[in-house]
């Protein structure tokens, strides 16, 4: 897979899950590594996400992970704690704030099934 079909691809599955209601503000940069090397950031800012193409340099925390593995947690069938904990997922800057974003994941999830 290429960058931009990551992208497109990790985009589409963030921006398909009703987010209103939810508060707060979470920044995290998305760093893809090997197959499709690239940078994005994903943005929780007061009910409303934004995904774009390029690095976020006020970001609370960076995923170093593969496209396969991010795409995988996108879509629920990988656990962002069990990729962490697996190797799959590296987390530099704050933790508190990476598991706060993966419990956001799966609230929307669930919220959206």
């Amino acid at each position: 897979m290429t960058y931009e079909e990551i992208f497109a691809k990790s985009k589409e599955l963030i921006l398909a899950n009703e987010t209103e209601g939810l508060e707060g503000h979470i920044a995290v940069q998305i760093n893809i590594k090997g197959e499709g090397e690239g940078a994005f950031y994903i943005e929780l800012k007061d009910g409303k996400v934004y995904v774009e193409p390029y690095e976020y340099y006020d970001r609370d925390c960076i995923f170093i992970v593969s496209g396969k593995n991010f795409l995988k947690m996108c879509e629920g069938t990988l656990n962002p704690v069990v990729a962490f904990t697996t190797g799959k997922l590296k987390i530099e800057g704050s933790i508190d704030k990476a598991l706060e974003f993966s419990n956001l994941i799966k609230q929307v999830k669930e919220n959206n099934k």
